[in-house]
This record gives C-alpha cells, sequence and structure tokens, in this order.
C-alpha cells in the first residue's frame, strides 16, 4: 500500500470500451448530467458527504471551481435574477471576488440586505460590508460595521474579526479575542504581534503551543517554553508541547515532554518512543520500563515490551516477549515471531518452528501470521517452488484481508496460479485484488493483467488520459452549517479560521474530524499535512476507530482527499511538451512533495519534483531557460518533467526503470538490471534492493494508478464492474 514520506518544508470491462478517452487529454470540469451522478454516489446512494440533490440542481457551485474571471458574467447574470438560494450564493460570491479584487463599492451593492435573505451567511456578510468598506478607504463606516457584529455576533468566530480590527485602537478588544476565541487566525495574529514587542509572555506562549502546534514558528515557541519556562509549566501544558513535537516529528524532545505531561499509558509509551526513534537506545529503554511499572495493565504496555525486547539481550529479550505473550494477546503475535526470531539465531531451530506453528493455530488472522506466510511464500518462489510459494501466500488474503500485505500475496497468487497451469484460478485471484483493494499498486497491475486499458510499464508514458474533476465539492463530514457553506462556495480562508475555533479537538481528534482538517489545509495550500492527516487515519489502532476508518474508505470523498490535483493545470501543460502522462506526472509529484512548492529534502532537492539544484541548472541548460526558481511551481514542473522525460528516453520508455532512475540514479539502476536480469518487470521491482526505490517506484505508479481510476471517467466506468469494497 501507500508509503508515506517525510519533508522539510521551507516556510470486467464493457466489450466495446476503446482507448479514445485515455487519448484525448486535458482537464475538463464534469457536466451537470450522467458524470455528476457517478461522483454524487447515485450508484451508491449511502455516501454521506456528496452533494446534495439541491446541492446537484445549483447554478452556482459549479462555478466555484473557476478563477474570478471566468465566472463574473454568469454570476451576474443569477445575481441580478429573482431571489433563491442561488441567487444568494451568487451575491455573495460575487462580493467576495469583488473584495478581493479592491473594488469594494460595487461588492456593497451585491451585499445590500443579503443578510436578512441569507441566515445562515449573515455573520459573514457583516464582514465582508466591513471588508469592502476597509478597500474603499472608508475607515468610519468600516468601524461601524465591526462594531455591528460585535453588536449582534459577540459569540460568532466572526466577532474575532471585528476585535482583531478594532484591537489597533485599544488593546481591551484584542484581550478580548484572546480570552474567548484563541484559536481563530486573527487572535493568533494578535498574539504574534505581542510577541514580537515582548516574548516574555507565558500565557500567549502556551496559547500559540496549544492551538497552532504545526506551524513552523511554533517550534521555536515550544523550545522557548522548555528553554525558559519548564518551572512553570503544568502537566496540561506539556500535553500540549509535547503533542506538537510529535506531530512536527521532533520525536527526542517530544519523548522529553512526555515525561513531564498528564500521566497515561500514551504519554508514557511516547515518552520511549521517541527516544527509540532516534536511536536513543538507554534513554527507550528506561522510558518503556517507566511504563511498564506506572501502567502493568495497558494495552501501551505490551507494545513497549516487544518494543524493550528488540534493545535487549537475547536471553533478556525472550523473558520479555514470553510476558507478552502470556498477557497481551493483541502484541502476541508479533512477540511470537520475535521469539522464534531469537530462538532461532540461538540455535535452538526446533523451539523456534514451535513459536511459528503456534502463530499460525493461535492467531492465524493476525498481521504476524501474515507476514510470516509471505515470508515463507517468497522464500519458496526463489526456490522455484511456485505450488508451495502459491499455498502459503494464498491464505492472506482469506485469513489476513485487511493487512498491507494482502494486495500483493493476491496479485503474486496470480502469478503463480498462472504459472503451474491454474489460469482460471489466477484470473480470479486477480480479479480479487481489483475488487477488494482497488486503490493498491497491486490493483493496478491486475488491472492491466485483465486486460484493462490502463497502461503496462512500457505503455504508461504515452497514455495522455482525460482528467475530470468533480463538478461539486464534496461536504466535510463535520463541522456547522455554516462552515459547510462557506466550503461550499470556496471561500478557503473563511472556512479555515471558522474551523480553527470549532476544531477543539486537536490531540485527541475522532475520525471525521482529522479528515475534514485535512480537506480544509488543502484548500489553503497546506498540501502536504493535509494529504497527511488523511492518510494517518489508517494509522489508527483503536476497534473502533479502524471500523470508522474503513467506513469512510468508502466514500469517494475519502479518495480524492486522498489524491487532490493541485496544480493540475501546469502539470497537464508541461506533461504535454514532454509527451508524459499527466498521471504518472501527479503520481510522481504526490510522492516526491505532497504537492509542497517550498519544500527541501535532506539531500537539497528543492521542490514539488524535488529537483537538485545541479540538475536543475544541467536541465535548465538544455532548455535554455535562463530565469528560474526550483521552488516556484511553474519552473519546477517544468524541469522535472524534462527530466523525467529524459529518463523515460534513456530506458526506451519503461516507466518502472525511468522512475526508479528518477529516485535512485542511472548507476544503481544499471546495476541492478546486470546482476538481476529483466525478464520480469514485477519480479524485478521484488528485487530492488533499496526498501526506498521499491517502495518508492510502487508508490508513484500506485498515485499515477489512482488519479487514472479517479479521473478518468471511462477507466473509472469500466472499473464499476469492480466496484464492490472502496
Amino acid at each position: 500500500m501507500e508509503k508515506q514520506k517525510n519533508y522539510k518544508i521551507i516556510g470486467t470491462v464493457a466489450i466495446g470500451l476503446t482507448v479514445s478517452g485515455l487519448l484525448a487529454g486535458g482537464i475538463v470540469a464534469a457536466t451537470m448530467s450522467g458524470t455528476l451522478e457517478r461522483w454524487m454516489g447515485k450508484e451508491k446512494t449511502e455516501n454521506r458527504f456528496s452533494p446534495s440533490k439541491q446541492d446537484a440542481q445549483s447554478t452556482v457551485l459549479p462555478l466555484v471551481s473557476q478563477s474570478p474571471q471566468a465566472r463574473l458574467s454568469q454570476l451576474e447574470t443569477i445575481a441580478s435574477g429573482n431571489k433563491s438560494q442561488d441567487q444568494y450564493r451568487a451575491r455573495y460570491l460575487l462580493a467576495a471576488d469583488l473584495i478581493e479584487q479592491k473594488q469594494g463599492q460595487t461588492a456593497l451593492k451585491w451585499l445590500e440586505g443579503l443578510e436578512s435573505d441569507y441566515p445562515i451567511l449573515a455573520s459573514h456578510i457583516l464582514l465582508k460590508r466591513a471588508q469592502a468598506y476597509t478597500v474603499t478607504g472608508d475607515k468610519a463606516k468600516a468601524q461601524a460595521e465591526w462594531l455591528e457584529i460585535l453588536k449582534n455576533y459577540a459569540n460568532d468566530p466572526v466577532a474575532a474579526h471585528a476585535l482583531y480590527n478594532l484591537g489597533s485602537a485599544n488593546p481591551e478588544y484584542g484581550n478580548k479575542a484572546i480570552a474567548e476565541f484563541p484559536a481563530h487566525p486573527a487572535t493568533q495574529s494578535i498574539i504574534k504581534a505581542r510577541l514580537s514587542k515582548n516574548p516574555n509572555q507565558l500565557p500567549l506562549l502556551l496559547i500559540v503551543a496549544k492551538y497552532n502546534p504545526d506551524n513552523l514558528e511554533t517550534g521555536a515557541i515550544r523550545n522557548t517554553l522548555v528553554e525558559k519556562y519548564a518551572s512553570q509549566l503544568k502537566p496540561e501544558d506539556w500535553d500540549a508541547i509535547a503533542f506538537g513535537y510529535w506531530q512536527t516529528m521532533d520525536y527526542a524532545e517530544g519523548a522529553k515532554a512526555y515525561s513531564k505531561a498528564t500521566p497515561t499509558p500514551l504519554h508514557a509509551y511516547r515518552a520511549g518512543r521517541g527516544y527509540h526513534l532516534k536511536g536513543k537506545r538507554d534513554e527507550a529503554k528506561l522510558g518503556y520500563q517507566q511504563l511498564i511499572k506506572g501502567f502493568p495493565d495497558a494495552k501501551e504496555t505490551g507494545l513497549a515490551l516487544r518494543r524493550l525486547a528488540s534493545l535487549s539481550p537475547s536471553e533478556e529479550a525472550i523473558t520479555y516477549l514470553d510476558r507478552v505473550i502470556s498477557k497481551f494477546p493483541d502484541e502476541a503475535p508479533a512477540a511470537l515471531i520475535a521469539k522464534a526470531d531469537i530462538l532461532e539465531t540461538l540455535g535452538n531451530a526446533t523451539s523456534a518452528t514451535q513459536a511459528r506453528q503456534s502463530l499460525l493455530t493461535q492467531y492465524p488472522k493476525s498481521d504476524a501470521a501474515a507476514e510470516y506466510r509471505w515470508k515463507v511464500a517468497q522464500n519458496y518462489a526463489k526456490q522455484g517452488k511456485l505450488a508451495e510459494a502459491w499455498k502459503w501466500a494464498q491464505p492472506i488474503t482469506i485469513e489476513n484481508p485487511d493487512n498491507s500485505l494482502a494486495p500483493e500475496a493476491g496479485f503474486w497468487v496470480g502469478r503463480w496460479a498462472i504459472q503451474i497451469g491454474r489460469e482460471a484460478d489466477g484470473k480470479k485471484a486477480f480479479e480479487h485484488v481489483l475488487t477488494k483493494y482497488p486503490s493498491s499498486f497491486y490493483a493496478w497491475r491486475a488491472a492491466q493483467k485483465l486486460g484493462l486499458p490502463v497502461g503496462d510499464y512500457t505503455t504508461v508514458r504515452n497514455l495522455t488520459p482525460e482528467i475530470v474533476k468533480p463538478p461539486l465539492r464534496f461536504i466535510p463530514p463535520t463541522g456547522s452549517d455554516t462552515l459547510k457553506e462557506l466550503y461550499r462556495l470556496g471561500q478557503n480562508y473563511d472556512t479555515w479560521a471558522l474551523w480553527q475555533v470549532e476544531f477543539k479537538n486537536r490531540q485527541e481528534a475522532t475520525v471525521v474530524e482529522q479528515f475534514t482538517d485535512g480537506l480544509i489545509r488543502q484548500e489553503i495550500g497546506d498540501n502536504l499535512r493535509g494529504i497527511n492527516q488523511i492518510w494517518n487515519l489508517s494509522q489508527r489502532d483503536k476497534p473502533e476507530e479502524k471500523q470508522q476508518w474503513q467506513a469512510l474508505r468508502g466514500e469517494p470523498a475519502y479518495w480524492y482527499g486522498l489524491f487532490p490535483l493541485p496544480y493540475i493545470e501546469s502539470v497537464i501543460k508541461s506533461a504535454k511538451e514532454r509527451q508524459l502522462n499527466p498521471c504518472l506526472v501527479m503520481g510522481l509529484i504526490r510522492q516526491e512533495s505532497r504537492f509542497e512548492s517550498k519544500i527541501e529534502s535532506s539531500a537539497g532537492a528543492l521542490g514539488l519534483m524535488q529537483v537538485m539544484p545541479a540538475t536543475g541548472k544541467w536541465v535548465a541548460e538544455k532548455i535554455q531557460l535562463k530565469d528560474y526558481k526550483l521552488t516556484n511551481p511553474s519552473d519546477n514542473i517544468n524541469l522535472g518533467t524534462w527530466y523525467l522525460a529524459h529518463t523515460h528516453d534513456e530506458y526506451n520508455n519503461n516507466t518502472l526503470l525511468a522512475v526508479a532512475s528518477y529516485n535512485a540514479g542511472p548507476g544503481n539502476v544499471a546495476s541492478w538490471i546486470s546482476k538481476y536480469g529483466f525478464s520480469d518487470p514485477d519480479g524485478f521491482i521484488e528485487k530492488i534492493p533499496f526498501a526506498e526505490t521499491k517502495g518508492y517506484v510502487e508508490s508513484v505508479l500506485e498515485n499515477y494508478w489512482n488519479y487514472l481510476r479517479l479521473y478518468n471517467p471511462e477507466i473509472n466506468q469500466a472499473l464499476s464492474k469492480y466496484s464492490a469494497s472502496e
């Protein structure tokens, strides 16, 4: 399945199906007919986040994805018509566009009296009116509107805007904002300004640490709190500080903070695990031991004992693992495998075999059982004993269907079945993978084996699939009606500001809260954190949360949230120029940078396609590009697509090798081909010795596959036969 990457930020088919749609190219918005019905989930009416029937009939909402200039005349026509929901929306959207264009007076015309007709956005209509007066330079009328907001909507988060704008003249307004709306971005601006004048304000520092944990500037604030105010901090303060460190992957500092936070099993576990992740073995062991002593029966303790065993000498490790096996059934399967491996190294093969057999008999549905089965299957396959490999891998998709290895095992069950003459079983296995795991890399491979026109390693480059956006935004699953209406209208900053107040449960967010946060983050351009918020839902370990995540995976909104289309216009332009498949380019960008334009890897690669400066210079000379910046999205895509096309040219348009070379360099790829041969591309991937590159190739092509299946209508329709799970 999909792999995650860490970054540093700088600041069965219808017989008549053709490939014609795949060769059309370009991006369009879905029409308000059959395509909309598909996206609305009319084939699957339980979709909870799809636009309502009323929204589907709207003439305004399809315009949200257009630029203000492109939608201007249509909005004016609708706004000038008879009163209706669409007329109110058109007036609001027009006014918001005009304010952005500094045309406040015209905006005021469309806002006049709108709050009485459009009560769901009444407070925001006053906000827009105040903003309109501000851009006209009429400070008195703007101030009157701000005061009107405080009079009529004192408890509405919009009041934070008013308090901010009035606060320059009267600090008490700022104090009120801090007291009542500490998480609001306007309040955060007030706090930032005050800290710039006097950084020694503990209450303000704590507010930033609590409500803005993953902002780049907050890291310095956390450090200040720890270095200057440690003696004054309460356990709940350390909770927020530790959470922020953990969110930003500063695990060692997080471990220190969690050791001082409110005593809970999770906090105690992270106090050890943070050190472990940073290679601090002694500190990690001490942290795990404190958890075991303080919370001997907590589920985290079972995991801590396993971690502790991995840091301990063999005999001591077996003692820890035996405690896990006897007391913590959730962790016992992994402990049995770890114990078997240790016994093997100690020369006790009989006991090792007994431990593995116990795993298969007592915990056949565990992840550890799946991993063991797959390891044995692979060993048999290497020996050419494909019937044995098939027998060991086949149970994984039955006993362990939710394990991350299941798609891979299912695909190879199909491959091996065909190779030993069981063609019907092979086809059945491919169909199972495509049905049960439609988002996986192996679903793409299965689709190709089943004859769907989805491209193979040597044909992906030259396909130019049409990319069709959903016509309307999917609705966030949680949040107020006002927030959802703002989101429908594409009012991204206002949605984000309101969400900061409504999202009160940051440290223990529910599944739908975290998903909503991911969606809204992407709309303000925070793509890396937005996508990762959604992806990280797969890491939930509580049974009820796993169930909620699985239900969410049945929603189209989940998949479009995981595979969004930032910079798609630039991608299509450059992909066309370089004769590249735009879905492949999107897949590579998603893996390289999560669409963060100002991003730098530990090796110094920059931007969306993670171009090394030296490579960028070389390519720029080739294409005679004199003035460029690797952090500029258009420049980066221009240079990166040229280099991706170059790697394809070097390998006769073999996308597998081209993508591997993009990651590991041509020298490594050449040595692997020389060592392993290339008669079986799927087998070649399995032999790539760099785990990062193997995962990278699979992830990029998995991303390609998801962009194709989600955004190309013909492929989407062809796959509908297999739509049983997701």
